[in-house]
Order: structure tokens, then C-alpha cells, then sequence
């Protein structure tokens, strides 16, 4: 990873690979602008440098020499180990914690031949940093503004319920139509960005947008009323709210919580039901999302207890959205898990905690191995998913990043094959991508 001094950082630089804060968090994915307040933000953090594989490909909008040289870069080389993105778990359900068997038994490892030449690792380290390669980026980026102004536009919401504002509905209301309509229209760049990571800051209003975009995606599926869906999502962006009226200090911290703090914590269901329902003014179908969010399908979640089909079906919904978003999403207590671990940990709850029915509706959509997880072959290929196919969740569409022989492929050059037709071929094993590129980067 090269170094880049902040204060030398432009608005309108534009970097090859993603640019990353400390402990391997993005500042900004390939293809996409820096913009002043990402710079004023780095400078507030009292972040002095930044890191990167790639190069500065425009430079305050232009682009650079023929000789590839950048003014003013100030790109060093990178001083001591990489930062790791290790953490510790902090407090949450076990279906959000990995157990021993997530990690894999010897065959899911692969062998020594399966890991791939010299030429395949490139391939990776090139194609692994973020779910969407640059080519993507630049071709969705009015995609990735919709996602972005989604992000910035519930923060602001929550920023005036936080400091006990009044909250003009209306823009709630306009933040689900727009989310809805963006689903449906770029259902597979809203995919990539939840799992690639793609943003920093704004933790809250990210989680809140990510578990909507991907309550929507189950609603869907499930066949249930565009208004029904519509309600959903907007449960689903206020499903925590409640936690405004918690101390920073339960909310912050690391480790276990002491039985008066998880009494506290257990009960921001019903501060976020009182604010969603009596000072939103929601009806209770979206009421109800905020407060059996954490009610769980064998009847041992909270506040109330209630089991199976007593539990509204829009929290259960968001429930399972909400599991997902968290597991894939980058804490400041723990790694993220890659999304194939993701879904297995879900897989593997066997009617505890979710509804079967509502968890078969998001592998459906979703598949066990999410668009843009970087696959295995077991002929020792490299690929990425970019297509799930609700009937064979295991058998998506690939395109190859480098085959069997260690060739490399450009960007979208590689074959695309379909598992459900290839019978010989099969997934070895999904990677980590940050991992991957880490790794490669030693």
C-alpha cells in the first residue's frame, strides 16, 4: 500500500484502486471523486495520511501525463505493516458472531493447488478490493449518488431526532419512495456496495439504509403489496431510532455489557416504537417493525417474547435484513465476514431466530454466494459472481478472472460461465476479498 498525504489530497482526485482510512476502512471506492468533505472530514479525524494500491487517474479533474506523473500526489512509500483489520467481538446474538464451523473444515480451505499461481493472485489483488471493479463504478455512479444521497439524507433525519428536533415526515416518506424505486432499478449495484464496504462514517444511517435495501429485496420476493413494502422499509430505516435515547457510553462500548446495561440496551425497541408511533405519527404496521425487530422466531428474543407468526411480519423481515447488514458491515469491534460466511451463519439457525419462510425469500434473492463474491473453482479458477439464481443458490453465474492456467483476464474480458449448466464446475470455497488483497499485498 502506497502512502498519500492528506493535505495534499484534492477535491476531484480520482484514484485506480479504493483509497483506505486506517484499519483498512474506505474512504472512497476506484472511480470515485474525492470530494471536499471527504477531505474535511480526514483533516477533523486528525487522519494525516491515506493508502492505496492504485494510482491517481485524474487529478482535480485532470487526468495525468503521459508519463504517469501526479503533482502534488505526494504518494510515500508505506512505513511499518499493514494495518490489519482485526478486532474483537463486541455484543450481539450468536447468529451474528461466527462459530468454529463458519470458518471452515480442511476441504473448505482447499488445497495448496487450489490457491492459485502467481498469475491467479494477481488477479486477485487486482479484482479483490471492493465488490465492483472500476469499470462498474464509473459506469453506475448515478447509482452510487442515489446510494450516497440516501445515506447523507437519513442522517440528517436522525441527527434531528438525536438532538430532539421536529422531523418533517414528509422526508422520511420521500427517503422509502426513492429507495424503493432505486432497488428495483439497480437492484445489483445497491448489492455491491452493501457488501464491498463502500462507505465510512455515518454508521448508523448506513446500517438503517442497508437493512431497508435489503428488507425491500425479501419483500419482494415474498409477492407482498408495493404499499405493504413501502411500510416495510420505512420500518426499517427507523428501526433503531430507540437508540437515541440510550448513553454513549452502552452504546460505544466494547465487550459484554453489565446486566443493568443490557437491560437498557434490550429496551430501545420500545423507545424507537414510542418515536416511530406517537412522535412520527406512523401507523402501527410501521410501529410494529421498530419494536419486534429483535423478537425472535422461537420466542426468546425481546421485549416481549413473542414466537412464530405473532411477530409482525415486517419485523421478521427486517430482522433477517438486519442480521445480514450487520455480519457483512465493517465494526469498529469486529471484521466484517464475507458474505458467503454471512449467509451460511444465517443458514445454520435452523428456526431459531427467524422466520424459515422469510429466510428462504432472502437466500432466494440473494443467493449463498451474493453478487461480487470472489469464488474458487475446484479446477482452481478464480471468478466473481454476477448473477444468483433463486432456484439454485448454490450454482450462480460467473465471470472468470483468471482460469485454471494462471491467464489474467481484463476487466469484463473474462468467460462467463453458468453453474447450473457447467455440471463439471463447482465452488471450492468463497474469498475475502480484504483479505485476499491484503495477503497478496505481503
Amino acid at each position: 500500500m502506497k502512502k498519500i498525504v492528506v493535505k495534499n489530497l484534492h477535491p476531484g482526485m480520482i484514484f485506480s484502486e479504493p483509497v483506505y482510512i486506517e484499519d483498512n476502512n474506505i474512504l472512497v471506492p476506484a472511480g470515485v471523486e474525492i470530494r471536499k468533505k471527504d477531505i474535511d472530514r480526514l483533516i477533523s479525524w486528525g487522519i494525516e495520511t491515506v493508502e492505496t494500491e492504485g494510482e491517481a487517474v485524474v487529478v482535480s479533474g485532470q487526468k495525468k501525463d503521459a508519463a504517469g506523473g501526479v503533482k502534488d500526489a505526494a504518494v510515500t512509500p508505506p512505513s511499518g505493516a499493514a494495518a490489519g483489520d482485526a478486532g474483537r467481538a463486541g455484543p450481539g446474538d450468536p447468529a451474528q458472531q461466527e462459530s468454529p464451523a463458519q470458518k471452515g473444515s480442511p476441504a473448505q480451505q482447499g488445497s495448496p493447488a487450489q490457491k492459485g499461481s502467481p498469475g491467479q493472485q494477481d488477479a486477485a489483488k487486482k479484482n479483490a478490493p471492493n465488490a465492483l471493479s472500476l469499470a462498474e463504478v464509473q459506469e453506475n455512479k448515478g447509482a452510487y449518488k442515489i446510494y450516497m444521497e440516501l445515506i447523507e439524507r437519513l442522517d440528517a433525519v436522525f441527527s434531528n431526532i438525536a438532538g430532539g428536533v421536529s422531523v418533517e415526515v414528509r422526508s422520511i416518506d420521500n427517503i422509502t419512495t426513492r429507495l424503493l424505486q432505486a432497488v428495483r432499478d439497480e437492484r445489483d449495484s445497491f448489492i455491491g456496495y452493501i457488501l464491498g464496504g463502500e462507505v465510512t462514517g455515518r454508521e448508523m444511517a448506513k446500517s438503517s439504509v442497508n437493512a431497508a435495501i435489503l428488507s425491500a429485496l425479501i419483500a419482494m420476493e415474498l409477492k407482498i403489496p408495493n404499499h405493504k413494502i413501502a411500510q416495510i422499509i420505512t420500518g426499517a430505516l427507523l428501526h433503531d431510532v430507540g437508540m437515541f435515547r440510550l448513553p454513549r457510553e452502552i452504546i460505544d462500548k466494547r465487550g459484554g455489557l453489565s446486566d443493568a446495561e443490557l437491560q437498557r440496551m434490550q429496551a430501545h425497541p420500545l423507545y424507537a416504537y414510542k418515536i416511530v408511533s406517537k412522535t412520527l405519527l406512523y401507523p402501527d404496521e410501521v410501529g410494529m417493525v421498530a419494536l419486534q425487530h429483535h423478537e425472535r422466531w422461537d420466542g426468546e428474543g425481546y421485549p416481549r417474547r413473542l414466537s412464530g407468526e405473532a411477530i409482525d411480519l415486517g419485523a421478521r423481515i427486517v430482522s433477517v435484513a438486519d442480521a445480514f447488514e450487520a455480519m457483512v458491515s465493517q465494526k469498529s469491534y469486529r471484521n466484517s465476514m464475507v458474505g458467503y460466511q454471512a449467509m451460511k451463519n444465517l443458514l445454520s439457525d435452523n428456526s431459531r431466530r427467524f422466520d424459515p419462510d422469510v429466510l428462504k425469500a432472502f437466500i432466494q434473492t440473494m443467493g449463498i454466494y451474493p453478487i461480487g463474491s470472489i469464488i474458487l473453482l475446484n479446477n482452481g479458477a478464480l471468478a466473481r459472481v454476477i448473477e444468483v439464481q433463486g432456484d439454485a443458490p448454490l450454482r450462480p453465474k460467473i465471470r472468470i478472472l483468471a482460469d485454471e492456467f494462471g491467464k489474467v483476464y481484463k476487466q469484463d474480458e473474462g468467460d462467463i460461465i453458468d453453474l447450473l449448466t457447467e455440471k463439471s464446475l463447482f465452488i471450492a470455497k468463497a474469498l475475502d476479498p480484504r483479505e485476499l488483497a491484503k495477503k497478496n499485498a505481503t
